[in-house]
């Protein structure tokens, strides 16, 4: 058996210091076999870190930490027949079971970690071996019959359980190794990741097969940990329903929440941590999908990240968290810097499986990152692990690595309706909902006040100012119906109102917009939480400044509706002046005004906002008091205060057809904002419930969100879409998007002529020059943009656009239903799996009669995944070359040959359109027989498809052809 001393591979230095593990030789040396390899690695990697000085700070403190709380939690500890903590009584609540095991980690930990008082000392040891046998006694045993929360019985208490079996595992004896292990087993067994669904999916996933690999690991069973990497593969590939990553860098878990700082945080160090363990060894993650995960830190994560906090819109209920009462020894505040912390030392471990490019890529962006956080410094975050603080120090001291300046970009991450805007010296981000997504999570207890936080609620920070805001006990002392940027009914709310993830109405589908990845146009169809407010909202991201427009607010609850302009948390004590229209106002808390025709105001430090054409602007100074525990059950409940300026508009009780204006201007100082306020560069066109759009002359953008088709200046669509146009040096962008997800293509006419050239993302076509005219391909697109841009690249000639209905469609059956025919259904079906359940579907075109040859063809349909086994597939096209079958003869024996695969489509379970580019048969049959077919299969096994036939009622089928 291997000592102690040699399991942790601890070692002095001369001079006396002792270093963290990683500063001395390599462990395998100490290993029996691969096992043991891996094992001395987690606890390397994931509990001790490496490449620091145990007795310079942080990590000196930390350490000292962890030997006073493990010495707390010894003196408290009194195993009897209810409990081992007095505190946390079993049988009831699962968090204490959960708990307990926390507490024996922390013991454990003080026990192996050199640095804590109570290294190697017997008595905790002992302790820790009498916790962990009452536990499998008692408290979580292989015939435990589970109660409350699944995820203690399978994540949180297995977990702990592992870690803390890796770091004792010298002092255990088979026998309380094997019991332990049981119990695990009769939580996880391996068919816990047999299917991605339920409880096993997203960042849940990622835990359940941690706890397989690392019992694998401590039982030398290879098949565990190969079942366990096995299980991660499902998590790597993008999805466009349901829990995961998806293609413009949205996470969700909890099937409609946006998760990317919480459980987006799980998923990322979960798989930095496994990526790094397994490295080189016999079950290393090969997996060539995990590339999805690398892409990750710059597509999902690097986004919400600024200045070292990981943006609150992306963090669900954890915002309500605060100061935890449970499993929270140090009393620590959980707040976007520390969860941002999380998160870069997860990417720092993740760059050990990343190639060279993108490791030096991600340390320049931490460096930039932390350094850059003035408000909760990286180093003096007591709530990060000593891995995490050695991974960030190391990255702080390279002086080879320079770090990476804020960046200028816009983001819209339609398929969890938030967006980014990013500026060399501020950032912003809009957090919305729709029928798609919940207007905000309530469960265990937590954000129980969260209600209108996906309302287009809308954050911002400055780069030298006010990255505290949302830090410094803004959850517990804000007031919840006057969020910045939100528009809502201040009708009472009960706490969770609405059950644990309440969604819009499902016409509520228009949220999102669109970016030329410099500018967006964002938009929302809002609708009130348990009251009858709806309203349109937008936001235009320009260079230095955000034009946010409402109209249509109408509300019949018999209570004021207010849009908060601002609600600034100015912190215990300070009072930033206020000025309006050159008046300063009083500094005293509990002043309010109104301001009738106000042109702008100024909150000295913070920014500006100007008013155009003069709005009536309420504002109050207050102090507002309020605990952890008001918004999270298990939280704090001592007493907070902090002074608030907050500007709104009020549009009275029960308004109809309300309107607003108002252009932030974040930085802005007083004078800068009368300059603005007297001579703007943006022009709004429209604010009306059917279109918002505006004109800025400082930046060329002209932009409109159209909740219906219309116009708005020079711009013309066809059906809902939002529609961003820059014009500069010579040049003409447009780039178009369409939140609702309704329609296959949209028709956009811009009031310009005379380019030659152009550059267009595929999915835009050009139907007339003059003026400029496009069919835009936005259907499977999800909300994400296209954008073309004339006066460069090819020369470009108009084509002639023409949409074809089938002539015939059918599906077929095999097995027992193979001479079957499903000519007159509504659905067409696919699915490849067992005989008797495969399904094809088979749609015919005439194409004789179009203007010319085809230069590009694109099959149109519209469906979901309707399976029980899963919620993602993907479509293939194949060139069908006998047009001979019917509609009402068509049957499985009989189906023509399927011959080339012509292109895929992915679909979830969410209803979309599905575009299959079928340009090379169309031109074929085109000058041949004048008649298309076209097969829809599924090329590996896959789930079932519903697709809507040329016989439904509604998104029936059809064939895009441009000619030319």
């Amino acid at each position: 058996m291997l000592t102690r001393r040699q399991l942790l591979h601890l070692a002095t230095v001369t001079a006396g210091a002792t270093l963290g593990v990683a500063v001395i030789g390599s462990r395998p040396a100490f290993a029996a076999d691969a096992y043991d390899t891996l094992r001395l690695r987690w606890i390397d990697r994931t509990l001790l870190g490496t490449g620091y000085d145990a007795t310079q700070e942080p990590f000196a403190t930390l350490l000292a930490l962890t030997g006073s709380t493990a010495s707390g939690f010894l003196s408290d500890m009194n195993p009897s027949t209810a409990s081992l903590w007095d505190d946390l009584p079993i049988g009831a609540v699962s968090g204490n079971v959960t708990s307990s095991y926390v507490r024996l980690k922390w013991m454990a930990q003080a026990w192996a970690f050199d640095g804590t008082g109570l290294t190697g000392d017997a008595d905790l040891l002992a302790a820790v071996l009498t916790g962990l046998d009452w536990m499998y006694a008692t408290a979580y045993t292989p015939t435990t019959t589970t109660y409350d929360n699944w995820w203690d019985w399978q994540i949180g208490a297995s977990r702990l359980s592992l870690d803390i079996g890796c770091l004792v595992h010298a002092e255990l004896s088979s026998t309380q190794l094997a019991n332990y292990l049981a119990a695990i087993d009769a939580f996880v067994p391996d068919s816990a990741v047999a299917s991605y669904s339920g409880v096993s999916t997203g960042a849940n996933r990622v835990d359940l097969c941690r706890v397989l690999i690392l019992r694998g690991i401590l039982a030398k069973s290879s098949a565990k940990i190969a079942t366990g990497v096995a299980g991660l593969s499902a998590v790597f590939p993008l999805v466009r329903s349901g829990d995961g990553l998806y293609a413009d860098g949205s996470f969700i878990q909890h099937t409609n929440v946006p998760y990317t700082g919480s459980y987006g945080s799980v998923l990322i160090s979960g798989l930095a941590g496994l990526f790094s363990l397994l490295a080189g060894s016999t079950w290393e993650v090969t997996d060539d999908n995990r590339q999805l995960v690398l892409d990750a830190v710059t597509d999902a994560f690097a986004p919400f990240l600024f200045n070292g906090l990981m943006m609150d819109g992306v963090s669900g209920r954890a915002i309500s968290r605060g100061v935890k009462t449970v499993d929270n020894p140090l009393g620590i505040q959980q707040d976007d810097h520390v969860r941002g912390h999380l998160i870069v030392g997860s990417i720092l471990m993740l760059a050990d499986a990343a190639s060279a490019d993108e490791a030096a890529t991600w340390k320049a962006m931490a460096k930039g990152w932390l350094e850059r956080d003035y408000w909760a410094p990286f180093l003096e975050d007591s709530y990060q692990t000593l891995p995490v603080l050695a991974l960030g120090k190391s990255v702080l001291d390279d002086t080879s690595i320079t770090a990476t300046a804020e960046p200028v970009a816009s983001r819209v991450f339609g398929s969890m309706d938030r967006a980014t805007h990013r500026r060399a010296a501020w950032a912003l981000a809009v957090s919305m909902c729709s029928a798609r997504t919940a207007f905000y999570e309530c469960i265990n207890g937590e954000n129980l006040r969260g209600w209108h936080t996906g309302s287009g609620m809308t954050y911002w920070w400055g780069g030298t100012y006010g990255n505290g805001q949302y830090s410094d006990a803004y959850w517990p002392t804000v007031d919840p119906y006057r969020l910045p940027g939100t528009t809502v009914s201040r009708i009472p709310l009960t706490d969770g109102q609405g059950g644990s993830r309440p969604t819009p109405p499902t016409g509520a589908v228009w949220a999102g917009g669109a970016t030329d990845g410099t500018y967006s146009a964002l938009g929302q169809d809002t609708r009130g939480l348990g009251s009858t407010l709806a309203a349109k909202k937008s936001w235009f991201c320009l260079d230095d400044q955000v034009v946010c427009l409402g109209a249509g607010i109408t509300a019949t609850d018999g209570y004021t509706v207010e849009t908060t302009v601002d609600n600034r948390n100015l912190g215990s004590t300070a009072s930033n002046a206020l000025t309006v229209d050159g008046t300063a106002q009083s500094a005293t808390l509990g002043w309010s005004g109104s301001f009738t025709n106000a042109s702008w105001a100024s909150i000295t430090g913070v920014g500006g906002y100007v008013f155009p054409g003069g709005a009536t602007v309420k504002a109050l100074r207050e102090a507002r008091t309020g605990a952890w525990s008001d918004i999270n059950t298990e939280s704090s409940t001592t007493s907070l205060t902090r002074r608030y300026l907050t500007l709104w508009v009020d549009h009275g009780t029960d308004p109809t057809g309300a309107s607003y204006s108002y252009v932030l201007l974040p930085g802005a100082t007083p004078s800068v904002t009368a300059a603005r306020a007297a001579a703007p560069t943006v022009t709004v066109g429209a604010n009306t419930s059917s279109v918002q759009a505006v004109t800025d002359t400082a930046t060329g953008v002209t932009a409109a969100n159209f909740f219906a088709a219309g116009s708005a200046g020079p711009i013309t669509v066809s059906a809902p879409c939002s529609v961003l146009v820059r014009e500069s040096g010579g040049t003409l962008s447009v780039s178009v998007a369409d939140p609702t997800r309704a329609a296959a293509t949209v028709t956009v006419t811009i009031d310009r002529s005379g380019y030659t050239t152009a550059t267009a993302d595929d999915g835009v076509s050009v139907i007339d020059l003059d003026p400029l005219t496009l069919v835009v391909e936005v259907g499977g697109a999800q909300g994400a943009s296209r954008t073309i841009t004339f006066g460069s690249g090819a020369t470009v000639t108009a084509g002639t656009y023409a949409e074809l209905a089938p002539t015939a469609d059918a599906y077929v059956r095999d097995g027992s239903y193979a001479d079957t025919n499903y000519g007159s259904t509504t659905d067409l079906v696919v699915k490849n799996v067992n005989t008797g359940y495969n399904r094809r579907s088979f749609l015919k075109f005439d194409v004789s009669a179009l203007a010319g040859t085809p230069t590009r063809a694109v099959l149109w349909v519209r469906g979901a995944t309707s399976d029980s086994t899963g919620t993602q597939a993907t479509l293939t096209g194949y060139a069908v070359s006998s047009d001979s079958w019917t509609e009402t003869g068509l049957t499985w024996n009989n189906q023509p040959a399927l011959g080339d695969a012509l292109s895929s489509g992915a679909i979830g379970s969410a209803k979309d359109w599905i575009p299959i580019e079928v340009t090379s048969h169309v031109r074929t049959q085109y000058a041949g027989d004048g008649t298309a077919t076209v097969a829809l299969a599924e090329s590996a096994a896959g789930v079932a498809v519903l697709l809507a036939s040329r016989s439904s009622s509604a998104d029936q089928p059809f064939l895009q052809v441009m000619t030319r």
